[in-house]
């Protein structure tokens, strides 16, 4: 039942650091699992919120189901995600600290069939902290390729 929809955020490696991951499930309607089967959703301008011990996604985009008529689901509606009581408390718990945030890093389906997404508990890197990661990815790819070419 498994499927090949996989669904990253990109930008998130580059613009944070992760603190913690988890995975969670999504609480969803009827056409909106269609449409994430049809790889028809982005997460890259997503978030997650904290709203009265339970956690939410905002602004991720999930497009209309082309055969939903009337049953449509909005596109960009808050959505909740499921976690155990633990990881809940967890993830309230660092993000009280500040410059914390939570972030979607990517959304799948699960061998079973169900929506799962990651999620970060991050902090923003500065612009300083992006320059040393393009130049420290840069150098490990000038040491493979003198690797590869001494072989």
């Amino acid at each position: 039942m498994s499927s090949k929809v996989e669904i990253k955020n990109k930008k998130a490696k580059f613009e944070f650091d992760f603190v913690e991951t988890f995975t969670a499930g999504i609480q969803l309607f009827g056409t909106e699992i269609k449409s994430i089967r049809n790889n028809k959703a982005s997460i890259s301008e997503a978030y997650a919120v904290m709203v009265k011990n339970e956690l939410f996604i905002r602004n991720m985009y999930i497009a209309d189901y082309e055969n939903g008529g009337h049953f449509n689901h909005e596109s960009k509606r808050d959505r909740k995600l499921l976690l155990n009581k633990l990881e809940l408390s967890k993830i309230n718990k660092k993000i009280k600290n500040k410059g914390l945030t939570i972030i979607p890093t990517r959304l799948f389906i699960s061998s079973n069939g169900w929506a799962k997404m990651n999620i970060a508990v991050a902090k923003g890197k500065k612009i300083y902290d992006k320059r040393e990661d393009l130049k420290t990815k840069d150098i490990k790819r000038e040491i493979d390729r003198k690797l590869k070419n001494y072989k």
